[in-house]
């Protein structure tokens, strides 16, 4: 048993946040920096608490934590010794559970609502080159490299009070294995793993989508697969790519549909995320379970989410 089936059992969704970062620049921070969004949990982590529960008063059901680009490796190379980059690790599950317990002590928060989760943040090894490359998936490194560069965060995070991890934004099938040979041999430990994906059929190093769900979804600590930051014109062929290769639930928290340019640090083209609200009912209908936004999107968003899968057409009975 997951820990948010009795999310799927009583909603038949489990409702993710949206982008932790770019709401972190639309609200006027300046996130130019190798450590990214990570900066700001080292500077002014009530900032990132702010938004959590923001997310939750939008209707998330959980909180994706700061520490996507909080590495060990990123964090000397910005000044901080072992120790103290483990506590700043440590403290993006803190500030999340702290927001939750603000959401959660207010009576009129919790009509219809369950407790919500947490999940901890596990971003791949492009994510920390801050190139762009988490998109690409063109590591050159091997794979005894990838896991030692993994091993050090999720042995802090498996042991934050976090409820489960999220792998995300893993644009290589090397990387996905990787994760999954650690998560297998961590106890008592539950997680979902997410792809960046380039087009409808393909993660970003280009590896057909259902062998790399195939790759991950054997191990009894991945109780999810899908994929995140991923423009949303290609989330339904995804999903239906997905599900001819797994019957766990599926994860979808696709970004605005804009593309990144890692040498300026700006989104560019044009925004699809109005296309998100209208079609995460046929998303989950596809097997979705796990829903949400990712870069660009806003608490807006996932309101406007969760107002379109708990209409009276969304949903009916149990899963």
């Amino acid at each position: 048993m997951a820990v948010f089936d009795s999310f799927l059992e009583r909603q038949g969704f489990l409702l993710l946040d949206g982008g932790l970062a770019t709401e972190l620049e639309r609200r006027g921070e300046n996130l130019h920096d190798p450590l990214w969004s990570a900066k700001i949990l080292v500077n002014a982590p009530e900032k990132i608490a702010d938004i959590h529960y923001a997310y939750f008063l939008a209707g998330a059901d959980v909180a994706i934590t700061s520490s996507y680009q909080a590495t060990f490796p990123g964090l000397r190379a910005s000044g901080l010794t072992a120790q103290q980059s483990e506590c700043v690790i440590r403290d993006s599950v803190v500030v999340a559970l702290q927001a939750r317990e603000r959401f959660w002590s207010d009576p009129q928060n919790r009509i219809g609502r369950l407790r919500p989760l947490v999940a901890a943040s596990i971003g791949p090894y492009g994510a920390f080159l801050h190139d762009g490359s988490e998109y690409r998936g063109d590591y050159r490194i091997s794979r005894k490299e990838l896991k030692a560069f993994h091993a050090d965060r999720l042995a802090v995070l498996s042991n934050s009070g976090a409820d489960l991890i999220a792998c995300e934004t893993i644009p290589a099938l090397a990387e996905a294995e990787v994760l999954t040979e650690l998560l297998s041999d961590v106890p008592n430990i539950e997680a979902w793993i997410s792809f960046s994906c380039k087009d409808g059929a393909h993660i970003s190093d280009g590896t057909e989508f259902p062998a790399a769900i195939a790759a991950v979804v054997d191990s009894e600590a991945v109780v999810a697969a899908g994929l995140n930051c991923t423009a949303p014109r290609f989330v339904n062929a995804l999903l239906d790519r997905a599900r001819q290769a797994t019957d766990k639930p599926l994860v979808a928290y696709p970004n605005s549909g804009e593309l990144y340019d890692a040498t300026t640090c700006d989104w560019q083209s044009a925004s699809e995320i109005g296309m998100i609200e209208q079609a995460a009912r046929g998303w989950r209908d596809r097997g979705a379970l796990l829903i949400g936004g990712c870069c660009r999107t806003t608490p807006e968003t996932i309101r406007g989410i969760r107002t379109a899968l708990t209409s009276p057409l969304a949903y009916s009975g149990s899963r």
